[in-house]
């Protein structure tokens, strides 16, 4: 929601102030900042300042906001690996980063998570022919973000 007159903030002080309130509430990716800080008015120049004393203050950290991010989307949407990367990507999180996150996800955890989605599907997929259903499994798991190497391992190993 676009204001007619965005808020202009030119003090660095204040906009350290309403940057670090906004940190505090929850993890956030410098780009998160970034952009809520152009949603404020907040001047090029004292952004990047800003964004350089949050990390100095340990209010913005990548690689926390990586970890955290990777682990909720995992345990409280059970999304896949692919769409946790592609999240972290929309974040502009680097790659070493978003690698060192999705390591963090504990594998059997992972593959337990997938079996229970593909066997909460599949008690809902109506269709008979065995590989039609299967098809439909693997594209919901798919859409969930998970490796479809991974997806046919556990399809293959149960019988759903």
């Amino acid at each position: 929601m676009e204001r007619d007159n965005p808020i202009k903030i030119t003090d660095e002080n204040t906009a350290l102030t309403k940057a670090m309130r906004y940190c505090a509430y929850q993890e956030r990716s410098q780009q998160e900042v970034r952009d809520k800080m152009y949603e404020w008015g907040v001047a090029g120049r004292i952004i990047e300042i800003v964004i350089s004393r949050l990390i100095t203050e340990n209010f913005l950290n990548e690689e926390r906001f990586a970890r955290v991010y990777a682990r909720s989307k995992f345990n409280q949407k059970h999304w896949g690996k692919i769409k946790i990367k592609q999240g972290l990507k929309l974040k502009r999180v680097p790659d070493v980063l978003i690698k060192k996150a999705l390591a963090c996800i504990d594998l059997d955890d992972y593959m337990a998570a997938l079996q229970q989605l593909l066997q909460k599907k599949a008690a809902s997929v109506k269709e008979k022919h065995p590989l039609k259903r299967r098809y439909k499994l693997q594209q919901h798991a798919l859409s969930r973000g998970f490796e479809s190497d991974v997806i046919l391992d556990v399809l293959k190993n149960n019988e759903l």
